[in-house]
């Protein structure tokens, strides 16, 4: 049995007008889109970075605002060690014959531990030395002092005591533990140190991007590649940078030319691309910007006198509102919505709270209220926890 094919004639009439062909109709009008807005400024994020390319061939200007600053990693790592644990605790309950479980968790106490050693007020102020935590140093080193000696204690219990690995005395004496048994449960941990990082990757991306004196009437804006997992950030609501962006512009970008391109390539500043790579990146770029326009002006013209369909930035996607810096349930809310829809970056669980607070601050990081962080005094906890530093942990 032969394969189908297309009939020839046909085929060429599909080729004619289909964008993806070099010479088709489509292309060759996005090509002349691309040459007259050539110098038109062109903004092009990625997942850990952001590229202006101002235009009419000039040099782009660069900035990191993830993986690859300094801070990011130390934060997360400590945002993550409740999470391990959990993590732990389903391996065990998936295999319970095994005690694979037993190596994942000393591996994670051993880890921790350093971490705990490492953790320092020079450290934060003089080695990360980040302009949003300058004068928090302290208060910082406080709560991963907390933090770690608290999940150090109740996994090397654990260890004896593997009931303490079920879920439901997992989630009263240490997740969302309520005062009689932790001063500050781990989910509010959670919530703190994810907003702490995002105050920080809040507050370098709007002052840059501010600082830039963009026309933002004129560009062009694409989110580029994958974002978290491969299921999240494709949509305005769903990837925090669209948000970040609209709001750094003072809400002045027409949100009509923010694409997010899941499937458009990606660049690292981790290893810094050449000035070649750069200029051929842009052009891709332009090339993807102008090929998604096209069909929204087109439209335009086509069935004028028709009800238009107007973009209107969503915030993000039914978050609960926070209505104050004490409402537990509204963070734990997202931390759960974060990780049940498969659509939403992790980070979404604090950015809009993150990015109003700012504004609300006039910009002064020192100043937003971040729940789990503003509202717990870590000098007693942690002083408490270096007291009992020779069992390890504060229980």
């Amino acid at each position: 049995m032969h394969p189908y094919s297309p009939e020839p004639a046909f085929s060429s009439l599909f080729a004619a007008f289909t964008g993806g062909y070099p010479q088709s109709i489509g292309r060759q009008l996005s090509r002349i889109m691309e040459r007259q807005s050539d110098g038109d400024p062109l903004l092009v994020s990625s997942s850990s970075d952001v590229a202006l390319f101002p235009g009419d061939g000039r040099p782009p200007k660069l900035q990191s605002f993830r993986k690859h600053t300094k801070g990011f990693i130390e934060l997360t790592a400590v945002s993550h060690v409740p999470l391990a644990v959990c993590y732990v605790a389903r391996m065990r309950e998936l295999e319970p014959d095994s005690d694979a479980w037993r190596g994942r968790l000393q591996l994670l106490i051993d880890q921790s531990r350093s971490a705990r050693q490492a953790n320092t007020v020079e450290m934060w102020r003089d080695r990360v030395a980040l302009k949003a935590f300058a004068g928090m140093e302290t208060k910082l080193v406080d709560l991963i002092e907390y933090t770690l000696a608290t999940s150090i204690d109740y996994m090397t219990q654990a260890l004896s005591a593997p009931e303490m690995l079920s879920f439901d005395v997992l989630r009263r004496d240490y997740i969302d533990a309520g005062p009689d048994k932790l001063p500050t449960s781990m989910n509010d941990i959670m919530f703190a140190t994810f907003g702490l990082a995002l105050l920080d990757v809040g507050y370098r991306m709007i002052t840059w991007l501010r600082g830039l004196e963009i026309d933002w009437s004129r560009t062009m804006v694409l989110v580029s590649g994958q974002s978290g997992r491969a299921t999240a950030g494709v949509t305005w609501s769903s990837n925090n940078i669209c948000n970040m962006i609209w709001r750094a512009s003072g809400e002045r970008l027409p949100p009509d030319r923010l694409f997010v391109a899941p499937h458009a390539p990606k660049f690292s500043l981790e290893s810094t691309p050449s000035e070649e790579e750069l200029k051929t990146l842009e052009q891709s770029y332009r090339s993807i910007w102008c090929g998604i326009r096209d069909s929204i002006d087109v439209a335009r013209c086509m069935f004028e006198g028709y009800e238009a369909y107007q973009f209107v930035p969503a915030t993000l996607d039914a978050m609960p509102p926070i209505r104050s810096v004490d409402d537990h349930a509204a963070c734990v809310g997202r931390l759960r919505r974060i990780m049940e829809d498969p659509q939403q970056l992790v980070s979404n669980c604090v950015t809009d709270y993150i990015c109003d607070e700012l504004y609300r601050c006039n910009f002064r990081p020192q100043d937003v209220q971040i729940p789990g962080f503003s509202n717990v005094d870590y000098l007693r906890l942690a002083t408490y926890s270096r007291r009992s530093i020779g069992r390890e942990g504060i229980l």
